[in-house]
């Protein structure tokens, strides 16, 4: 099955492609170097409104759909993986779980800056001893009046450092053990406070930091969805997580790709391109069947979400054949490029450490494979 865009679909690919390509590209190693929020990229991905794609335009988005999304991600993860991390967590994770479970006075406070820009969103549900198994999240939240008190802290999140507005995670210990459940919380929220950002392998244009919350009072009315409900909300919105860390790794794994065959066509050993050289073909050949099997994977997990049918098997299949074929391809990539691929001027060293994120945050691979076998077991 061949997935083709649409005109609408196209054209957002065709600007996040003009703008990977001429902006977001060239400043790349710069952003991995500072290890800082990459900002100035948020920004420009807001101007052209993708940071309001899936979201109506009576809340400020520009609409679009999961196809057009992916489209948009693998595009901005060939030029900086860190920069399509940001533009994930902010979006899918931030924005979408406001639209689809919110009040519509929630769509109407929240949505329009998020879409904007002009506010940056998070998520925020893993914790020391609730990664994997979310269920284990210890972070309570006990109704007080008009107000909810939330203690906790959150760990690794990712847009943590420059957040203004967080979807998270607490459970209601009248309601223990199906009492989680989803908040809206804003920055200035008395009792919030965040950590120093963490240093990382990778991923470093996308910071992550702990996120604090001791005796932190946020409004009733911008509890998220049902008391107990909050499971649900976490779930559905990692499985469309889900698909844009495919989309992510099949970025990574095309400018792994691309870059690897540029280089076997230049650099010549024994007399002619190491690209005439039949060891060095085959590794190309492999790693574009991992992208082109990957991509496919995606877009279709995508397309089934846009059609309104189930899903998340799909998207575990995607993320996981796509970060496993991400990481294996990034081990290739820097073996073609030999000596110079190891060099940290070589971009390959980046795209290897980044890769290796895609393997674990939103649900580890083992994590993909038990989804997956649930799904075969129980049909």
């Amino acid at each position: 099955m061949e997935f083709k865009l649409n005109e609408e679909q196209s054209k957002l690919q065709a600007a996040a492609r003009e703008l990977a390509r001429k902006e977001i590209g060239p400043a790349a190693a710069a952003v991995d170097e500072a290890e800082e929020f990459a900002m100035d990229n948020f920004k420009k991905m807001a101007a052209l409104g993708f940071t309001g794609l899936l979201i109506p335009p009576e809340y400020g988005g520009i609409g679009g759909d999961m196809v057009a999304t992916v489209a948009v991600m693998e595009e901005i993860a060939q030029a900086c993986a860190s920069t399509a991390d940001i533009l994930n967590a902010h979006l899918i994770l931030g924005a979408r779980p406001v639209l689809l479970n919110g009040t519509e006075e929630q769509k109407k406070k929240y949505l329009p800056p998020l879409t904007s820009g002009s506010k940056i969103g998070a998520f925020a549900i893993t914790e020391a001893d609730a990664g994997s198994d979310i269920s284990g999240a210890k972070s309570t939240a006990v109704k007080e009046g008009d107000s909810y008190i939330i203690d906790g802290c959150k760990v690794f999140i990712t847009n943590g450092p420059a957040c203004d507005i967080m979807i998270i995670f607490a459970g209601i210990p009248a309601l223990a053990p199906r009492g989680m459940t989803a908040f809206i919380v804003e920055s200035s929220a008395p009792g919030f406070s965040r950590s120093t950002p963490y240093i990382k392998v990778g991923m470093h244009g996308g910071t992550n930091c702990k996120l604090i919350f001791e005796n932190a009072r946020i409004p009733a009315s911008d509890r998220l969805g049902d008391e107990g409900k909050g499971m649900k909300i976490c779930l559905y919105t990692l499985d469309e997580g889900r698909i844009c860390i495919a989309a992510q790794a099949v970025g990574i794994g095309q400018a792994v790709l691309d870059h690897a065959v540029a280089y076997a066509k230049e650099r010549r050993q024994f007399g002619r391109p190491i690209g005439d050289n039949q060891a060095i073909q085959w590794k190309l050949v492999d790693m574009d069947l991992k992208v082109q099997a990957a991509r496919l994977l995606t877009y279709h997990a995508a397309s089934l979400l846009d059609n309104k049918l189930s899903f998340s098997r799909e998207a575990a299949r995607a993320k996981l054949f796509a970060s496993d074929a991400s990481m294996e391809i990034a081990v290739d990539g820097m073996q073609v490029c030999g000596g110079y691929g190891y060099m940290m001027d070589s971009p390959m060293q980046r795209y290897f450490r980044d890769a290796k994120l895609t393997q674990i945050y939103e649900g580890t691979s083992e994590v993909q494979r038990m989804v997956i076998a649930r799904a075969l077991l129980t049909a």
